[in-house]
């Protein structure tokens, strides 16, 4: 295919629509188990994609079917730190009854493509592909080394894919100083004059944990005073109803200054409900990176109805603020109180880096280059991302999968929600800032 497309010019932005249509129409659901479909034939796609145009990805399987790619590009100055692209291939589960086009068609309709991974983030997969591909076809080498790497189980908190590779296969990442990946470098338009792109610069950390209350079995007639459904059931509703103290760190205080400046308004710190009422649709995507917040996700107990059971357990999403985690775990002790037992499924840290250098320069040089409206600007993701594996070699990373988006798209909604969509104008502007970005960074 690269011969051809060269003969006939095709460029990144005239197949980053294609490349991410046929992404989503590999299910890669991660249920968190093994059980879904892994991450294999989309991998192999990758890595087919890539050697059409020159490279030698290596795939990386951690369990079966549960692969990832990796490759790296020469750039023109081999002996500078090197920069990683990463993406992850899996997606959250999506149930096909409750959306508008198939989850996994990839079907483009009313201007966006539709499906799971659409945002999350198979749309930054094909427009690194797509970037990729263009500048080897034509003869472009980056700057500097770029590894780009594509990546299983992100969504259950990278053990078989970033972490994976991070600890069985850190040469692949040697001479790397700076990232970048998901959940950054989307537009909140403000007005006609000013749109902001947020750049994410750090993300909570997470606690996955399992509450188990033990109890006394019995008939489901007699009385009893040590239910262990009812102990527990009690502990979950108290944490689910806590609201965790307001903590304003560096990165959200640098995004409200910054905010406050472009909206011609102040946003005190001091009063984060008043501030939010203020933020519009964006108060989503921001309010949940004021305060630690511990969410129940799963209860069960009991196998009959007549049957007191012995034992009752309950999950626990747990996310604390970078600086915050062990306040996070002794409010959390206090709520669960001394009959609950709490073990982690799942932990990974927080991490927060600064909003400056010659990377940022590039990321907002090269927004500016294709919207003279731009604006970046520094904010921290409630969520978690492959970053934080990276960070344990030293790698500092940031949020940029630049998309400019309609005023009207609930972006934040569109993250494991039904009818996730990204619009095809913004995979081509993010071609085409991706582009720029290679060449200034």
């Amino acid at each position: 295919m690269s011969e051809t497309d060269t003969a006939r010019g095709v460029t990144g932005e005239d197949e980053v629509v294609d490349l991410c249509r046929e992404l989503i129409r590999f299910d890669t659901s991660n249920y968190g188990d093994h059980s879904g479909p892994g991450e294999r034939r989309a991998a192999e796609y990758v890595a087919g994609k890539l050697a059409e145009v020159g490279l030698e990805p290596r795939i990386f399987e951690s369990h079966p079917g549960r692969a990832s790619t990796v490759a790296r590009i020469e750039g023109e100055d081999p002996s500078r730190p090197a920069l990683l692209i990463h993406g992850h291939l899996d997606v959250v589960p999506a149930n096909a009854v409750d959306w508008t086009h198939d989850p996994f068609s990839g079907e483009v309709a009313d201007g966006c493509v539709w499906g799971r991974g659409a945002v999350d983030m198979k749309d930054m997969d094909a427009m690194t592909l797509a970037v990729v591909r263009d500048r080897l076809r034509s003869g472009r080498r980056p700057p500097r080394d770029v590894v780009v790497a594509f990546l299983a189980d992100e969504e259950a908190g990278g053990t078989y894919g970033a972490r994976y590779l991070v600890d069985h296969h850190p040469e692949l990442f040697e001479g790397v100083t700076e990232a970048i990946s998901e959940v950054g470098g989307f537009s909140f338009t403000v007005n006609e004059q000013r749109r902001l792109y947020l750049i994410q610069t750090a993300e909570k950390g997470m606690h996955w944990m399992k509450l188990t209350v033990a109890g006394t079995a019995g008939h489901g007639s007699m009385i009893h005073r040590d239910n262990a459904i009812t102990e527990l059931s009690e502990a979950v509703a108290r944490v689910g109803r806590h609201t965790f103290p307001v903590r304003v760190t560096k990165t959200t205080l640098a995004f409200l200054d910054e905010l406050g400046d472009a909206l011609g308004i102040e946003l005190d710190p001091d009063d984060m409900e008043t501030t939010l009422a203020k933020l519009g649709g964006i108060a989503k995507l921001i309010g949940a990176t004021l305060r630690n917040t511990a969410n129940p996700t799963q209860l069960n107990a009991g196998y009959k109805v007549n049957v007191i059971p012995g034992e009752a357990t309950a999950h626990i999403d747990g996310r604390f603020l970078p600086g915050y985690e062990e306040e996070f775990l002794t409010d959390l002790d206090r709520l669960l109180g001394p009959h609950v037992r709490r073990e982690d499924v799942h932990t990974d840290k927080a991490v927060e880096t600064t909003f400056d250098g010659a990377l940022v320069a590039a990321m907002q040089s090269a927004l500016l280059a294709e919207d003279p409206t731009a604006k970046a600007i520094p904010y921290m993701l409630s969520g978690g991302t492959d970053a934080k594996s990276f960070d344990d070699l030293g790698i500092r990373g940031f949020g940029f999968a630049p998309l400019k988006l309609p005023p009207e798209l609930d972006f934040a909604g569109m993250f494991h929600g039904v009818d996730e969509r990204v619009p095809v104008d913004g995979l081509k502007f993010g071609v085409r800032v991706l582009d720029r970005f290679l060449d200034a960074s």
